[in-house]
């Protein structure tokens, strides 16, 4: 035998239209709270969710026998589970300990009356008892309750106002020149591994050079852009001779890479490997001189931040620390 909700007044006992929640904490729990406080006191979405919950956890059942969990604290749990995504452990500590979730459940009382504990099996056979149908119904309702609550004009559009945080990538921080030496890194990379299998491939005696003289080049324009004397002077000096270097490393592999060999699935991948980290080495170039060089200022949409992790954005949200945050922005649903 269940009931809807019938909240006994007794001494120690606070009326759930009575409950105050703390809308100071930014947690998910506050606004749901509040939200299914404002269901409880709204008599037409109250009866509506009600009579969906009658129709499949009542109707066709016997009116006598021993009472089960009320409805409304059924509807309550299922919620907050659902919602926030929570396992039945952890709904069990929340029912017991957290409370403004008792007292919205109507069972909360004060210091030096009797407790009343909700057991973790008699959660999981009421809450349990919604099934994907009943749930689909439920939010039905609750999602036309939203927007009538806080839709001001019956015909604006309803806004809702969230909070994003970054979900950082594991990348260095990213200047052109530096992104620029991790193309032909990268580049080299692909290169040594059909050296290495196919040692009679020519042209590449001198790989190791390669490598160094590129790296050192990078480094050597990162020190002249800190600062000092004659810094312009020196910064498009050091980048004349990095992009040179670069430059001459772009030719050199478009005239090897038709003598690659291509025998199994595994030079294939590295074949792709190399035609791409190719192209972004071809970006790169064209960046760096056009932003060192002919002094161009290069739109956003234009940069990179990592050539591996391509996604990345440079994200800044005026926090003092960090100030700015490389990764993917992801828009937060509490």
């Amino acid at each position: 035998m269940r009931k809807r909700f019938e909240q006994q007044l007794e001494i120690g006992t606070i009326p759930i239209w009575e409950v105050k929640i703390n809308f100071k904490k930014r947690d998910s729990v506050s606004p749901f709270l509040a939200a299914l406080q404002k269901i409880y006191l709204t008599p037409e979405y109250n009866n509506r969710i009600f009579c969906i919950l009658e129709e499949w956890l009542v109707k066709g059942k016997s009116k006598t026998g021993r009472p089960g969990m009320d409805l409304w604290q059924i509807f309550v749990l299922a919620q907050f589970r659902l919602c926030l995504n929570i396992s039945y452990d952890d709904l069990h500590d929340l029912a017991n300990n957290h409370h403004n979730l008792r007292q919205i459940l109507g069972i909360e009382k004060g210091f030096g009356f009797v407790r009343h504990e909700i057991g973790y099996q008699n959660i999981i056979d009421n809450v349990g008892l919604l099934n994907d149908q009943m749930v689909k119904e439920l939010n039905s309702v609750i999602v036309e309750f939203g927007h009538n609550v806080f839709k001001k004009k019956a015909m604006e559009a309803l806004r809702l106002k969230t909070d994003s945080f970054v979900v950082e990538s594991n990348v260095h921080f990213p200047t052109d020149y530096n992104l620029l030496w991790d193309c032909a890194r990268k580049c080299l990379d692909t290169v040594s591994f059909f050296l290495e299998k196919y040692p009679e491939i020519a042209g590449w005696r001198k790989i190791n050079n390669w490598y160094s003289e590129a790296k050192s080049m990078m480094r050597s324009l990162g020190k002249a852009s800190v600062g000092g004397k004659d810094k312009e002077k020196r910064v498009k000096k050091a980048a004349e001779t990095y992009l040179q270097k670069t430059q001459a490393l772009v030719q050199k592999i478009e005239q090897s890479q038709k003598e690659l060999p291509l025998i199994d699935n595994s030079d294939l991948v590295q074949q792709l490997s190399l035609e791409r980290f190719l192209e972004l080495l071809k970006k790169h170039v064209d960046l760096v001189n056009r932003r060192l060089i002919k002094g161009e200022i290069i739109p956003q949409q234009e940069k990179m931040f990592s050539i591996f992790e391509q996604y990345t954005e440079w994200v800044t949200k005026g926090k003092l620390h960090p100030n700015v945050e490389l990764g993917k922005k992801v828009i937060s649903t509490d």
